[in-house]
């Protein structure tokens, strides 16, 4: 695939981004990978300027970030003002609040407030995504929390970025979700998984995997989203097996080799 719309997610190096020293280092190595693009989430205390322009300088454009609820609801104005100096237009949140989860009522209830902060948004020229983990997959009366959000919500204002490794370990069809969403996912978030042996005697568990190294179908998620006009690619891997700088280099690797 075209590795220019490829971006690392930088919750994947979370320990390394937590000072301006350590963010600069990292960024010079997501650069050496190959990576164009980044998307910011869960940084130290780092100052906006600094950060926009540690990754210019290091040939790093910001296509994407996570912001907290909180933020969200009670100061939207500054991130809006965050995001104009990143030059960045997606904004999405990483997952929702435990308070919505418990029941159809609260999916809507979220989804009208996710309208809400897109609108506003998108008035200024930024979308707002969800990112979604497995526990929407609970159903509430035949239907998956993540359908009530989707189907409840304004599809102008309230968009997706879909986890394909999520939407697997929630028992649904990434490709199926992703067409689905199709005109709606700015961002994709790609991750795979791959079956661990479990304790003896104890089933294999799914764990998180480098892009192409594990059991799901990339080439099959990959036209999914070019069907479905997915802008970016965030390669994201909340836990990895070794070095997450090396993770991120082996998906990027990965996926330049496919179609």
């Amino acid at each position: 695939m075209d590795t220019a719309l490829l971006a690392a997610q930088l919750y994947t190096i979370r320990q390394h981004t937590q000072t301006r020293d350590d963010f600069a280092r990292s960024m010079s190595k997501i650069r050496e990978i190959g990576y164009r693009a980044v998307q910011v989430s869960a940084i130290g205390a780092i100052s906006d300027a600094d950060v926009k322009q540690i990754a210019d300088d290091n040939g790093l454009r910001i296509c994407n970030t996570h912001i907290p609820f909180d933020r969200l609801q009670s100061d939207l104005g500054a991130v809006i003002t965050q995001h104009q100096l990143w030059d960045c237009r997606h904004i999405a949140i990483g997952s929702m609040p435990a308070a919505f989860r418990a029941s159809a009522e609260g999916y809507r209830r979220f989804a009208a407030l996710g309208s809400q902060i897109g609108e506003r948004l998108a008035a200024d020229g930024m979308t707002f995504s969800y990112h979604n983990h497995s526990f929407e997959f609970v159903k509430f009366a035949g239907r998956a929390g993540l359908e009530i959000l989707f189907d409840e919500s304004d599809p102008r204002y309230l968009q997706a970025e879909l986890d394909t490794y999520w939407v697997q370990h929630g028992g649904a069809d990434p490709v199926a979700w992703i067409d689905r969403l199709a005109g709606r996912m700015p961002v994709a978030h790609l991750k795979d998984m791959v079956m661990l042996p479990g304790e003896a005697g104890e089933q294999a568990q799914p764990a998180m995997a480098e892009v192409g190294a594990g059991n799901m179908n990339f080439p099959a998620i990959l036209a999914a989203c070019r069907r479905a006009g997915v802008e970016w690619y965030a390669v994201e891997q909340d836990i990895c097996q070794r070095d997450p700088f090396a993770s991120l280099a082996m998906s990027f690797e990965n996926l330049a080799a496919m179609d």
